[in-house]
């Protein structure tokens, strides 16, 4: 019985904390739109790409307008990508896991601002191969207070972070540059890493990097086996694998570290 009564007691605020993500998981929708086209992500309001028509409010309710317009623009009819309700609902997921398993602290504020930027990068990544600076510098001082936000964290494994973070795909970018003659990875990933170690340090670069490179691969030979194409020059932009990598290591990293380490006997 106590246990119904500790679980009915975040039913509610668990649904205002989902409201909430996906009310920002729609504003992240407009900056993954507008940021690589450099234009302003605050003004004007949210309109159709298509017919240009301003978005009325009863419109733009994150997923349920995209439902009750049954995935068409009210104005021109045009088709709109599931992409935005998905978009949305991930947000809200993930800020509902965080409350889930940090509650309403500073912890969680932290990590929901830190994982609505990789979504951010993650989808711009996807559409353009690029990581905007934008997000990834600017995310790097913001994100150096982790040291305030996050009870294991020092402003030295901050610093040693940022450094081990960019330090480490720069050097594996500069190997491979000086091995192929050619680019091997991007400016970006090194930026985003650098941003990724600044919240995580240096514990959370190398769980991001080794989980991130997993599943980057697995994911490389799924499309190649189910294009049917063996291309070693195909490209794959790495920002969404890091950034999965990362989010992974704030939910679960500590207990798969352990759990490794604990079954290779170290």
């Amino acid at each position: 019985m106590t246990d119904y009564f500790s679980y009915s007691n975040l039913i509610i605020p668990g649904m205002i904390v989902f409201i909430f993500g996906t009310c920002i998981g729609s504003f992240l929708n407009v900056c993954i739109y507008r940021i690589p086209a450099n234009k302003s992500i605050v003004t004007p309001g949210s309109f159709c790409p298509n017919c240009k028509n301003s978005i009325p409010f009863y419109c733009n309710i994150p997923i349920f307008s995209y439902f009750f317009l049954m995935g068409h623009c009210k104005f021109c009819l045009n088709p709109i990508s599931i992409r935005y309700p998905f978009i949305e609902a991930l947000t809200g997921i993930f800020s509902l896991l965080l409350f889930l398993k940090f509650g309403l602290t500073p912890s969680m504020a932290y990590w929901f601002v830190f994982i609505s930027a990789l979504i951010t990068i993650s989808f711009i990544d996807i559409d353009y191969q690029i990581i905007p600076d934008s997000i990834s510098l600017t995310g790097i001082p913001i994100f150096a207070s982790s040291f305030y936000f996050i009870p294991e964290m020092t402003i030295k494994t901050t610093l040693l972070g940022i450094l081990a973070g960019g330090g480490s795909l720069y050097a594996v970018a500069l190997f491979y540059y000086l091995l192929k003659k050619q680019e091997g990875m991007g400016g970006g990933d090194i930026k985003l890493l650098a941003m990724i170690g600044a919240a995580t340090g240096i514990k959370g670069v190398v769980f991001t990097i080794f989980t991130g490179s997993l599943f980057g691969t697995i994911t490389g030979i799924f499309i190649m086996l189910y294009t049917r194409i063996a291309d070693t020059k195909l490209k794959i932009p790495f920002g969404p694998f890091l950034s999965l990598g990362a989010i992974v290591y704030i939910f679960f990293g500590n207990q798969l570290i352990h759990w490794y380490l604990v079954s290779f006997g170290f």
